[in-house]
């Protein structure tokens, strides 16, 4: 008997923990109680008093049961960086790490992706956008009722059902044990000893216990005993209350710690602190030395100035696949931004941001088209809250469209490559909205409008869109061909026959891939777009039965990326070239090609490339014999359609791999064992589709259900 599928394997994206979680029991058991009993619970309390802590600790709890209530993961999306409410349903559809190509609203992918999913969202920092917050969780909670949330913020959302838990901090002993702690680890010699006890219980009291202003107090610890430092915050109270010893609101509690750590920097520290303010989340050290640097503060200062604020617990440093990051605590950036605009530098130092970002772009733009193609994709992804504040200043400083338009357009590879049509979409149409300011120097500006709109068209055109595909593509081969841009009217001819082939019109689209092939040759133009329209061409090709023309193209392109060490391209020749060796009756290269060119397209989140790529290796596996695994391939492709949208989905030449797999697998195995077999691929994670196919399933029977592949035996992947 066949076993029962199993469900897919629990998920999230929990990050590790950098410190101790010290304390807090009843209130991890408090939130675990309410979380048994309300599918909304928030942790409501002042800044800095631990409810991301606690919110985190709580998750990470939840994902260690088992896993029958949060079977589909646990999954955090900070929002404390999100300021434009268009980008909360982005944020929250990357943190859920949902690639979607079509036209649908976020909104509405977000709602379709958790209706059949039991899992728990963790929202950090809502409270600059808590009516939107709160509207979006309204509309996700009624449509998915296995999905619970776990909020942090500083207020309640207000919605229906919601469960509150005021967090208060820690109790007295507790706030000793986070001091004591956070002080040995700035100064593993510290201790506590009678001696210093009442003076940092004391410590502890005056600071209401408040994490935050315990871990900034611990800090000083490593250069200041427990008594000065009582001492200088006893000064710093009397100061901000006029010498009245009362208590004071807990706000001002922490206000105040930040403040006292502010005044004891060094007026260099503090300059770096307030301008530090201007980035988004993470950032690296190169951008800090940009932006940050001026006269009065030297770039080869500022990494001595960023060691100091470490030390200082002002800034928090992290590991990131792009390698080191550092970034300020909400609260903390906040004050920092207060001193920044009090200083009148606000402006200059957005605009040295934006300056930087785009710079970055650019860089990245030229190094996608060569071997850092991997790192570049990681890069921008790590940088992408900067790179959205930096779109966000363009498109608001008057005057600076243009920059929006160039910004948007350049990151073309990482809308198209890495899966982000939508938000690409989104800032494209954006930045050509009708700008009055910019009437006159339209002309000056003309080539960053015409790469926004081929990108635009590109965009659209691999979201199914035709009609506005085809408006921006026509718009700007008109105004190219009205400036003398040369380069934007093959950009826009390419586009427009990439858009009559995933519109099933080979004919036009080979005459269209042609001419965009000439006029690239004739402007000297090289790059992954070029690369893209030759393949394109050579796929329209294969399509139409002319094998003869369409390998050579492609073998040129492969050699070419392996020359230049290019891979996302290259997927794509793959593809082509495993097409034409099935046909050619050789479906042992074909796996190959096709098994290097899974793995590639999951790399950047090509959700198109990736779920072609398995159709044909599902009819290849057929071909082979093992009809079972075919079914389960092709059951595992059937999702991801979902997110690539409806004009591929009714391409009968895209579609013919797919067609052809399930009727011979089917005549093998039957209409029902091949359900059966086809249900358990739809279990499948995308992780663990990528992995099974890089396995050469053995000989076996075509009855016989395919045993779980073995670790050590990877497929042989070379051409």
């Amino acid at each position: 008997m066949r076993q029962r599928p199993t469900r897919r394997a629990p998920s999230g994206n929990l990050p590790s923990e950098l410190s101790s979680f010290v304390g807090r029991g009843a209130e991890l058991a408090g939130v675990a109680r309410l979380l048994d009993s309300s599918r909304l619970v928030t942790v409501t309390g002042v800044g800095g008093v631990g409810k991301s802590r606690l919110a985190l600790a709580a998750a990470r709890a939840a994902a260690g049961e088992p896993q029958e209530r949060y079977c589909d993961g646990v999954w955090l999306a900070g929002l404390s960086g999100v300021r434009d409410p268009a980008l909360l349903e982005f944020t929250l559809a990357e943190a859920l790490h949902l690639t979607d190509h079509t036209v649908r609203p976020p909104r509405t992918v977000l709602a379709e992706h958790l209706a059949g999913r039991r899992l728990l969202l963790v929202l950090d920092g809502y409270e600059q956008l808590v009516e939107e917050t709160a509207a979006l969780l309204h509309g996700l909670l009624l449509r998915s009722p296995g999905l619970c949330v776990l909020a942090a913020g500083r207020c309640p959302l207000g919605l229906d059902g919601e469960s509150l838990f005021p967090l208060a901090p820690p109790a007295p002993a507790e706030a000793l044990a986070l001091l004591a702690e956070r002080a040995a680890a700035a100064d593993p010699a510290f201790a506590v000893t009678a001696a210093n006890r009442p003076a940092l219980t004391e410590l502890c009291a005056r600071l209401d216990g408040i994490p935050l202003a315990l871990e900034l107090a611990a800090a000083r610890l490593r250069t200041l005993s427990p008594e000065q430092v009582l001492a200088r915050l006893e000064d710093r109270f009397a100061l901000l209350t006029g010498g009245a010893r009362g208590a004071l609101p807990r706000h001002r509690e922490l206000r105040t710690a930040i403040g006292w750590s502010h005044e004891l920097c060094t007026p260099a520290q503090r300059l770096l602190w307030a301008r530090l303010s201007v980035f988004a989340g993470r950032f690296d050290l190169d951008a800090a030395e940009y932006v940050c640097a001026g006269p009065d503060l030297p770039a080869e200062g500022v990494l001595d100035l960023v060691g100091e604020l470490l030390t200082q617990s002002v800034l928090v440093r992290e590991e990131t696949p792009a390698g080191v990051r550092y970034r300020m605590l909400e609260t903390v950036r906040l004050y920092g931004a207060g001193w920044l605009e009090s200083l009148g530098d606000a402006g200059r130092l957005r605009r040295r941001h934006r300056d930087w970002y785009v710079g970055l772009a650019t860089w990245c733009e030229l190094d996608w088209f060569g071997p850092r193609q991997q790192e570049v994709a990681a890069l921008v992804e790590a940088e992408l809250a900067n790179l959205r504040l930096a779109l966000e200043c363009c498109l608001e400083e008057p005057g600076e469209q243009h920059l929006g338009q160039y910004l948007a357009g350049t990151l073309w590879f990482y809308w198209a490559g890495c899966g982000r049509l939508t938000e690409g979409r989104h800032w494209l149409a954006r930045s050509l909205e009708p700008c009055p300011e910019q009437a006159g120097e339209a002309e000056e500006y003309e080539d960053s409008r015409l790469k926004a709109l081929w990108v635009l068209g590109y965009v659209a055109a691999l979201q199914g869109d035709a009609v506005a595909s085809t408006g921006a593509l026509h718009e700007c081969r008109d105004g190219a061909e009205r400036t003398g841009n040369r380069v934007a009217a093959a950009y826009a001819v390419h586009r427009l026959g990439c858009l009559a082939l995933v519109s099933d019109e080979m004919d036009r689209a080979g005459e269209l891939l042609g001419e965009a092939l000439e006029r690239y040759r004739e402007t000297g133009e090289l790059n992954g777009n070029v690369l893209m329209c030759q393949v394109e061409l050579g796929m329209a090709l294969a399509f139409q039965g002319d094998l003869a023309a369409a390998v050579p193209l492609c073998e040129e392109v492969l050699d070419i990326c392996l020359e230049r060490g290019e891979r996302w391209t290259k997927a794509y020749a793959l593809y082509v070239l495993a097409y034409a060796a099935l046909d050619a009756g050789d479906p042992a290269r074909a796996r190959r090609l096709l098994t290097e060119c899974v793995t590639v397209n999951h790399t950047f989140r090509d959700l198109v490339g990736l779920v072609l790529a398995v159709e044909l290796l599902a009819l290849v596996t057929v071909t082979e014999g093992a009809a079972a695994e075919a079914a389960v391939l092709q059951g595992a492709a059937e999702p991801m359609w979902d997110g690539v949208g409806l004009r591929l989905f009714g391409s009968g030449y895209f579609n013919a791999p797919r067609l052809a797999c399930q009727e011979r697998a089917g005549e093998v195995l039957g209409p029902e064992r091949y359900a059966a077999y086809a249900a358990e691929g739809r279990q499948l994670t995308v992780e663990a589709l990528v992995l099974r196919a890089q396995w050469v399933p053995g000989r076996r029977p075509a009855t016989q259900r395919p045993a779980a592949p073995r670790r050590g035996r990877r497929a042989d992947t070379s051409l």
